[in-house]
């Protein structure tokens, strides 16, 4: 199976699992994460989608699945150990044009999640196209090691540079030799090392004067939701 990549924007858009037991509640957690509105389908749920069902961050349908329980749903995701309500869960799906996930069977999937890496705006996915889970895992715990938290910090201060540049009615295509030397400068290992300074001296170089880290980070995110990072 050859796999079409793609992110998906699920801010406030009514997504259904289907199941109430630890996958499903991971899944649960992955939608949320992404600002999902999740609906869980299932006679019995675990503690933590009881405990999220009771601060209304989920709706809970108290019953077994029925056809009816995903007609409005953007994507669903089937987390159940019954044979025939997965394939019943699918079917639905394909009837009514909806992207579907069978937890564990990928011929019952409209599409599969990847191990995925967050660092911030960063998002690295990693798929075996269903071959190998466990595989995917465990290349994502080793590449977890090599993006650390600077990486998160260089993306705001990129998209930050980026924001003022169009501010200034630069066109976008115009904007590539400059981040093209951001990156070529080093400007990401003068992050990872905390190094305000030179971080400074590399946004002069190429940007010219007005272009400052400090000034450019809290352009792009509140006091309070600063990145713990390396920077001092």
């Amino acid at each position: 199976m050859n796999y079409y990549p793609i992110l998906l924007d699920l801010a406030d858009q009514p997504c259904v699992v289907v199941g109430g037991g630890e996958v499903a509640t991971r899944k649960v957690e992955g939608l949320l994460s992404c600002g999902a509105r999740v609906r869980v389908v299932a006679p019995e749920i675990t503690r933590k989608l009881q405990a999220l069902a009771d601060t209304d961050r989920i709706a809970w349908a108290k019953h077994p699945y029925t056809s009816e329980d995903i007609r409005r749903a953007r994507l669903v995701i089937g987390a159940t150990d019954d044979e025939a309500v997965n394939r019943q869960i699918y079917a639905d799906c394909r009837e009514n044009g909806i992207l579907c996930n069978i937890a564990d069977r990928p011929e019952c999937c409209e599409f599969i999640l990847p191990s995925v890496i967050r660092r911030g705006d960063l998002v690295v996915a990693i798929s075996t196209s269903g071959k190998s889970p466990a595989f995917a895992k465990a290349l994502r715990k080793r590449l977890e090691k090599e993006f650390g938290p600077e990486f998160e910090v260089f993306l705001k201060l990129m998209g930050a540079v980026r924001k003022r540049l169009l501010a200034e009615a630069h066109e976008p295509e115009a904007h590539k030799h400059v981040f093209e030397k951001l990156i070529d400068r080093g400007l990401l290992d003068r992050i990872r090392d905390g190094d305000i300074e030179r971080i400074d001296g590399v946004l002069a170089e190429v940007l010219g004067d007005g272009y400052r880290f400090e000034e450019l980070l809290s352009q792009s995110v509140d006091e309070a939701d600063q990145p713990s990072c390396a920077v001092r």
